[in-house]
């Protein structure tokens, strides 16, 4: 079983890939894990890589193409897998397809604009041990402050209302059209991504004929 899952930042894509990987037994291939691995083995296509990564430049999508192929021909992927991160935009999906690589199902977890503001911008960290908060969803017991550690917590930089509205627009230019894509293929099924964890996963699962 192939999968791909879309849908805007903060949408829980990585939560809900992690309970379908467990549940199923897939591998989560993302390009950026590829990328150190490649880079760490020395391989012909990390080695390229790093000649773009070294001099401060994005590795083209023709290299990151070689590399995801090379890395599902892999024994693990043999019974599928879940693309992370990966296809981003149109061009990438279509060069994915082309390549004779097309997923099975295109899980599309769908929130809109305004509850992902509100999602991201509530949410806290703690610097020190890594605990995470939302001010509404998952407050602390003392507001600011770590139930683990004590730590004060801070707002990441990219869950700053400017930013996640920059990322949001991002999103809906350059990797929205993947969705529109695959639904031309009868691939993509949508799920309203603004329950519990646990109901969106079963939904999930269910919908891929398994239970949870």
């Amino acid at each position: 079983m192939k999968l791909i899952f879309i849908g805007p930042p903060g949408a829980g894509k990585g939560t809900h890939a992690a309970a379908i990987s467990e549940a199923l037994g897939l591998p989560i291939i993302g390009t950026g894990n590829i990328l150190r691995e490649s880079v760490k083995n020395g391989t012909e296509l990390g080695q390229k890589a790093k000649s773009f990564m070294d001099a401060g430049q994005l590795v083209p999508d023709e290299l990151i193409l070689s590399m995801v192929k090379e890395r599902l021909s892999a024994p693990d992927c043999a019974g599928g897998y879940i693309l992370d991160g990966f296809p981003r935009t149109l061009p990438q999906a279509e060069a994915l397809t082309a390549m004779g690589i097309t997923p099975d199902h295109v899980l599309s977890l769908e929130v809109d604009d305004s509850a992902i503001i509100s999602r991201l911008t509530g949410r806290r960290v703690c610097d020190n041990c890594g605990a995470t908060y939302h001010v509404v969803g998952m407050p602390p017991k003392t507001e600011g402050i770590c139930d683990v550690c004590g730590n004060a917590l801070s707002v990441r930089a990219d869950d700053r209302e400017e930013t996640v509205k920059e990322r949001l627009r991002v999103y809906h230019e350059q990797t929205e059209p993947i969705k529109a894509y695959f639904e031309q293929m009868g691939l993509v099924r949508g799920f309203d991504s603004t329950g519990s964890v646990a109901a969106v996963t079963r939904a999930l699962l269910q919908y891929l004929g398994a239970s949870q």
